[in-house]
């Protein structure tokens, strides 16, 4: 392709190749295609680099999904700059952390919150971009384009912060070198191919609708029906034309749900794929049931992009698991509860432990915390609690963080999850540990009804006591409408340990 590691020279050398073809779609209309990528990328390069970005220096992006948007985050690859995306509903004084924390050079807002960010800002120059393609940024574009940034395969492509449940947020750093090797990898492995057409309706301030997603269509040339929110039923429609579709559960439940849905609309279909949160193996039934088609489902983080992936061809897509290790990943599993210590677990349970070209280089301005999660011999404690059958096949069994010790005993909540999930009358649930003043840990199951149905406690303790061991059943089971959730749809059981730290006080 290139001697250019800048990930954006491999995007336009594929795009040079396909040439008219549409890009991103929406509403039936292109509004970008391939041979307009150069020009397009070019100019707001410019613009940026008018601004004061250069290469290697931060743009921090806090806008909705748009065209524009997609735009902006290949300009800014193009220039070199380092990409920080923002998840729109951070708050004010989650923002003023990442703003401090990333020095950037350039701020990219929605025009409403102009005035509130500025305000925020210590470094760098602000300006707005709005979902109808207005907003300072696109004022005065140069006429003249900027070259693609000669980039070395270990600089810094972009900073994805983590969710920061516990402490600050951290930003990993994800290099030109990260980004490609993934992408190309997953290309491969999934069988990418000029005449797909990929249905795009997750967000692009995270690691599934920005890099695997994007990246894909655009190392492929393929087309992307471009989708700014889920609407179940516009996507259902698309699927006459469209050959890929990633999402997240939420949204092959409610796909699910829809009563158009036959294995005749989806027929032209090639590839569901379903990430970011543990996918029910109840869920990926109905799905098939339903469409006559297996979802794969795959593992990836924030820090290593995709790590395992069930089998597109010549293997079994498993419920419930998470498949085996990319072509070029290394895996293995320790057997101790943290992740910092104890003997390597061969099948497991154990912490998960990666090593591979995908890794980070680690965490912005935290050198002590990379120390800490990144071993000496390049292994990263993913902190994921697995197992691993003998063909190398992973399972996920919940986080290390998530792991209950109840008098002594390590208990670990898929397991009573999947058997509560079971019962009739169970939507879904979530199990976690809260502080005991005896067993130092009491099992707490809070659960889901299903829509119009009844569950009670007394219930659901009565139906478990044959299933699993006594040292693992729920001391106290509550009902509740909802769980609650991050942006992609992950189970926040930090806020729910939280909730319940009293209730055996």
């Amino acid at each position: 392709m290139t001697d250019n590691a800048n990930i954006f020279a491999h995007f336009l050398a594929v795009a040079e190749q396909a040439g008219d073809k549409p890009f991103l779609v929406e509403n039936g209309a292109t509004v970008l295609a391939f041979a307009d990528l150069d020009a397009r990328t070019g100019r707001l390069a410019a613009r940026l680099q008018a601004l004061g970005g250069t290469a290697g220096e931060r743009i921090v992006v806090q806008v909705d999904k748009s065209p524009e948007n997609v735009l902006l985050y290949l300009a800014a690859e193009r220039l070199g700059m380092v990409f920080v995306p923002l998840n729109t509903a951070y708050t004010a004084a989650e923002l003023a952390y990442f703003l401090g924390d990333a020095e950037p050079a350039v701020v990219v807002c929605r025009p409403a919150d102009e005035a509130a960010v500025r305000d925020l800002m210590t470094t760098g120059r602000l300006v707005t971009l709005g979902t109808d393609g207005t907003g300072s940024l696109l004022d005065d574009l140069p006429a003249d384009p900027v070259p693609v940034a000669l980039r070395k395969a270990e600089d810094l492509a972009a900073i994805l912060y983590t969710s920061g449940t516990t402490g600050r947020s951290k930003g990993a750093m994800l290099t030109h070198a990260n980004l490609l090797s993934n992408a190309l990898t997953l290309k491969d492995l999934w069988g990418w191919h000029a005449d797909d057409v990929l249905i795009h309706i997750l967000p692009i301030y995270h690691v599934h609708g920005l890099f695997v997603a994007l990246h894909g269509a655009l190392l492929a040339g393929a087309t992307v029906l471009f989708h700014r929110g889920f609407d179940p039923a516009a996507v259902i429609a698309d699927f006459a034309r469209g050959s890929v579709l990633m999402g997240v559960p939420t949204h092959y439940t409610r796909l699910t749900a829809a009563p158009e849905l036959t294995p005749a609309i989806a027929g032209n279909m090639r590839l569901f794929l379903s990430g970011s949160a543990p996918l029910l193996a109840e869920a990926h039934q109905r799905f098939e049931a339903k469409t006559g088609q297996r979802i794969l489902e795959r593992y990836g983080m924030t820090e290593t992009g995709m790590i395992t992936s069930n089998p597109y061809q010549g293997g079994e897509r498993v419920a419930g698991t998470v498949g085996y290790p990319l072509p070029g990943v290394e895996v293995r599993l320790r057997g101790d509860a943290d992740g910092h210590g104890g003997e390597l677990a061969v099948e497991g349970p154990g912490v998960l432990e990666v090593r591979g070209p995908n890794v980070f280089a680690g965490y912005w301005r935290m050198p002590e915390k990379t120390a800490q999660e990144i071993r000496d011999d390049g292994f990263f404690i993913t902190g994921d609690v697995a197992t691993q059958e003998p063909d190398g096949r992973i399972t996920l069994v919940g986080r290390a963080k998530d792991l209950i010790i109840a008098g002594g005993l390590n208990i670990y909540p898929k397991e009573i999850e999947e058997a509560i999930d079971a019962l009739p009358g169970v939507d879904e649930s979530a199990v976690i540990g809260v502080p005991h003043p005896d067993m130092g840990e009491g099992v707490v199951a809070v659960v889901v009804p299903q829509k119009g149905a009844e569950v009670t406690e007394d219930e659901i303790r009565t139906a478990l006591e044959g299933q699993l061991a006594r040292f693992k059943q729920p001391r106290r089971v509550i009902v509740v409408a909802a769980l609650p959730r991050n942006a992609m749809g992950k189970v926040q059981k930090a806020a729910l340990r939280a909730d319940y730290a009293d209730l055996f006080a």
